[in-house]
């Protein structure tokens, strides 16, 4: 199959099946990661942090009917690939993080898995803020073990997942009359980084022809999104807006995966 067909497929499918195949083979299958693959798994960590948040707020304003679908595949997925990750980690840096990151989960999944409400998204997204930030160590950790520019890369990537749920979880805050202003901020900052790391990614002597093309479709998808989010006239459209930075998620969990081949 083409990428490009494969990638519309893969839009196409999103959010019902988007890491479905994760999900189904963590239980019974033991993980054997190169390290592309766990760099790659460990930063979508950092996407699911975000993307909890954003279905929660979904499922709490009873906006979308794959809201309900995306909060238990996220929560599902963050805990199979927690128990992957920990059994890949290997120094002690790396065992302590994941501790960590599992007594934050702990909490975090018992208020995710909780019947939404404004308060409780409040804390939710508070809460999400340090799971992402222990997860982002234990990708850098991941990242100066593999010694490889192509990790580093695969970290870059992986991150343009987390940033367009996080930008969505910002927005679909400030939609349900949420108006803290650090929300703002952190969506205005979140489409700074999101746009100068694509920037970077498109410049990286490493990409193969496969790559730089779909790194031209995130950027056209990335520019209509912008303009859409400039349109709105003041009003909140957060099914539009999410289904387009969703879009954005699949063709960077595309892209990520290609650069984790490059760094087996």
């Amino acid at each position: 199959m083409k990428p490009q067909k494969y990638l519309l497929l893969l839009t196409c499918i999103l959010p019902f099946l988007l890491f479905a195949g994760d999900t189904a083979a963590a239980p019974t299958v033991k993980s054997n990661l190169t390290m592309g693959d766990a760099i790659n798994k460990a930063g979508r960590q950092r996407m699911l942090s975000q993307r909890i948040v954003k279905a929660y707020v979904l499922v709490g304003r009873k906006i979308m009917l794959s809201a309900n679908i995306q909060l238990t595949d996220a929560v599902n997925l963050f805990e199979a690939q927690l128990a992957e990750l920990t059994d890949f980690a290997a120094t002690g840096e790396e065992r302590k993080t994941i501790r960590e990151i599992t007594r934050l989960w702990k909490k975090y999944k018992a208020l995710a898995t909780t019947r939404p409400t404004k308060e409780k998204a409040e804390k939710l997204a508070a809460m999400s803020d340090e799971v992402l930030a222990k997860a982002h160590k234990f990708v850098l950790l991941l990242e100066d073990r593999s010694g490889t520019s192509a990790g580093k890369l695969v970290n870059i990537s992986g991150r343009q997942r987390m940033l367009s749920q996080r930008i969505a979880k910002f927005y679909v805050l400030r939609s349900w009359g949420l108006e803290n202003p650090e929300y703002e901020l952190g969506q205005d900052k979140a489409v700074k980084e999101f746009t100068d790391a694509l920037q970077l990614l498109q410049a990286a002597p490493e990409n193969t022809s496969e790559i730089n093309d779909a790194l031209k479709k995130v950027e056209q998808d990335w520019n209509t999104f912008k303009i859409s989010k400039q349109l709105k006239g003041g009003n909140y459209i957060p099914s539009l807006v999410v289904r387009s930075l969703d879009k954005i998620l699949a063709q960077m969990n595309y892209i990520t995966a290609l650069y984790a081949n490059i760094a087996r």
